[in-house]
């Protein structure tokens, strides 16, 4: 049996597949046409953000599930799995800690303006302690939207470390245990003076972050996006930065162009090359259930994260 690699995990995971009778093969390139070439003969595949599109689901001939590294799956083609009866599982909450870790260091950094600090020091710019707001997180609100193992996290590390009051706007979670339920989210971010985002990007959150919602936030509030790109527009952040509604951004996700666009100019928003999850620490576990998953699914059992179980079809 044979589970090609799409993008690179730890070693660990490497070695957990041999020892398994599995035979791991790295692909040279992680985009789909390169993919699609390899993708024969594949009995498994772990991929990580490039997802896997409907070419490569075509050109595969043995393929019987697909393990997502991580928690995001949309870059892999659901339609195109259920045409093929590959079932799709994840790695969720398995780098929850590492994410949040991220989020909290982002949200003290932004406070502080560690990076313009940084910056200041290294060029030698005389003034910099006068220039700019420095703000403090203890005693604050914070507002996490989506109570998954990640917003959780988060949420348990602000009010533990910080003693922040905790609210949560996450619909979908029937119980949010370690914070304070909001309903609506305009009513969380008129309170907030910390607002981190960790919900899934689907129809009802793109673009959840709309000029109306940041507009709603509490003056000199700070936003954090470590989840999707999408859930934030851009353009609205943009104009809030201007009229210095907000005390600023930390984005461990966003617009490809961002970083080199108009965002850039403010030295209150902090951009971090999605590395929420990339600690060694976090790499190593989900590499290892990542594996597991493979195994249980090769073994002809359905994988515990599954997230389309209803294309299952065990086989001996």
């Amino acid at each position: 049996m044979k589970c090609l690699i799409v993008q690179p995990i730890h070693e660990a995971g490497i070695e957990a597949l041999k020892q398994a009778g599995i035979e791991p093969v790295l692909c040279p390139a992680p985009d789909m046409e390169t993919v699609a070439r390899h993708i024969a003969g594949a009995d498994a595949v772990i991929t990580r953000d490039a997802g896997l599109n409907a070419a490569a689901f075509a050109a595969a001939d043995r393929l019987r599930v697909v393990i997502v590294h991580g928690t995001g799956h949309d870059p892999v083609d659901k339609q195109a799995a259920a045409r093929a009866g590959v079932v799709i599982a994840n790695t969720p909450g398995v780098n929850a800690r590492s994410v949040a870790e991220l989020a909290v260091g982002l949200s003290i950094a932004v406070a502080r303006r560690i990076p313009a600090a940084d910056k200041a020091v290294r060029c030698g710019r005389p003034g910099f302690r006068e220039s700019a707001r420095f703000t403090e997180l203890s005693g604050k609100t914070a507002l996490v939207v989506g109570w998954g193992a990640i917003g959780r996290e988060t949420g348990r590390m602000l009010a533990q470390a910080f003693d922040m009051r905790v609210l949560v706007y996450s619909p979908r979670s029937p119980q949010v245990e370690g914070g304070h339920r909001i309903t609506r989210l305009a009513d969380g971010l008129a309170q907030a003076d910390l607002v981190a985002l960790h919900t899934p990007l689907r129809d009802e959150t793109r673009n959840l972050m709309d000029a109306a919602a940041i507009g709603a936030m509490k003056p000199g509030a700070i936003l954090i996006n470590l989840a999707r790109a999408g859930l934030v527009d851009e353009d609205a952040l943009l104009a809030a930065l201007l009229t210095g509604q907000l005390g600023g951004a930390g984005l461990d996700v966003y617009s490809a162009a961002a970083p080199q666009g108009p965002l850039a100019a403010f030295e209150n928003v902090i951009f971090t090359p999605h590395i929420g999850g990339t600690t060694e620490d976090a790499l190593r576990r989900v590499a290892l259930e990542a594996v597991h998953h493979v195994k249980i699914a090769l073994s002809g059992h359905l994988p515990e994260t599954a997230l389309n179980p209803e294309v299952w079809s065990p086989q001996e």
